[in-house]
């Protein structure tokens, strides 16, 4: 997708109009306009990168920094007993917008939200075998 196209690099733009939280030179934050809860936001670089891998450290921890704060908010002003901060990486995790964004979900107990985590169990031996694939990787 190029910057052309990204909805989301429109928003920073100002050419598609977005319900601001918070914003500065790197970061934009406005309310999901598809909410699974009331306060449903979004924390995005103002500079276009499809997925977390792609972005550069130094602008990747900007934004990380204002998460926490922006969540603190989010929460009390929502009066949500926590909140999920979740960022989809590809089409097969769930990103419909190709541009690096996390979502800060205010929760309450027994909202239904993700009520279901499918966890197992790695058979014998696989999980190591899994590890060193992924530190070959490193």
């Amino acid at each position: 997708m190029s910057v052309d196209d990204c909805v989301f690099c429109k928003m920073v733009a100002g050419q598609i109009p977005v319900t601001k939280i918070y914003e500065d030179d790197t970061v934009l934050s406005f309310l999901d306009i598809g909410p699974i809860s009331d306060g449903h936001t979004l924390v995005i670089p103002k500079q276009h990168f499809e997925k977390l891998n792609d972005c550069p450290p130094e602008l990747a921890g900007k934004v990380c920094s204002h998460l926490g704060r922006i969540a603190e908010a989010v929460v009390g002003a929502m009066n949500a007993d926590g909140y999920n901060v979740l960022c989809n990486n590809g089409r097969a995790a769930g990103q419909l917008v190709e541009h690096l964004h996390f979502h800060i979900i205010p929760r309450n107990s027994g909202d239904g939200v993700f009520n279901r985590w499918p966890a197992y169990k790695y058979e014998a031996g696989k999980i190591e075998e899994i590890a060193v694939k992924i530190r070959e990787n490193l």
